[in-house]
């Protein structure tokens, strides 16, 4: 499948506006629906004990944890459960950008109320570099900031609507990048509003 949306880049991140229709915006809310009623969403914690502000789960053969043992990929839910398969119409977009011959392992699904933010950080527990990160805006809009390399030094930002779509990958797969807050009721998609910001990793 061909993407024929031209991408913005921001500091060698390629993101890609409108890329998912409305339609196909609902359709997936459908899916992470049923996503959740197996694997619900829960506050994590980090290593120091801070609750995060987003509240978090996930799809696939992995998820993304964090508690007072540290952050790392688990193959399943805090209840101990496996988590559910990555519903087809998010791998799908991940097969129109992301340019590898790899499935995605863990689909993490991040829910920010109108208060959540996260910091500056680097996607690295993953195992392999090479393999992009393929983010999926729904909702609210998000400032997203992206960074370095290194921590420090200047930074860029850009509002994500829903329906865009941002790849991570090359030089930009380890760049510092987070959310700095939630444009609260610039979207209809939530009835009560929020954004979902799904992440697609290969794992191994």
């Amino acid at each position: 499948m061909t993407v024929s949306n031209a991408p913005v880049t921001l500091r060698g991140v390629l993101i890609y506006p409108s890329l998912i229709s409305i339609e196909d915006q609902a359709a997936i809310l459908d899916d992470l629906s049923k996503v959740l009623k197996a694997a619900p969403l829960f506050q994590p914690v980090t290593p120091s004990g801070k609750p995060m502000s987003v509240r978090m789960s996930a799809a696939g053969q992995y998820g993304w944890i964090t508690d007072r043992q540290g952050y790392r990929y688990a193959p399943t839910h805090p209840d101990g459960q496996l988590w559910p398969a990555i519903p087809g119409r998010i791998l799908r977009i991940w097969d129109q950008v992301a340019g590898v011959d790899r499935q995605p392992e863990c689909c993490l699904i991040n829910f920010y109320g109108a208060e959540a933010r996260m910091g500056l950080h680097q996607d690295r527990d993953e195992a392999d570099f090479t393999m992009p990160v393929v983010s999926i805006s729904l909702g609210d809009e998000g400032l997203f900031r992206v960074g370095n390399t290194t921590r420090g030094g200047k930074t860029e930002s850009l509002w994500l609507r829903s329906g865009d779509v941002a790849v991570m990958g090359g030089a930009a797969r380890l760049v510092y990048h987070g959310v700095d807050r939630i444009r609260a009721g610039t979207s209809t998609l939530m009835p009560k509003g929020g954004r979902v910001n799904l992440t697609l990793r290969v794992v191994t």
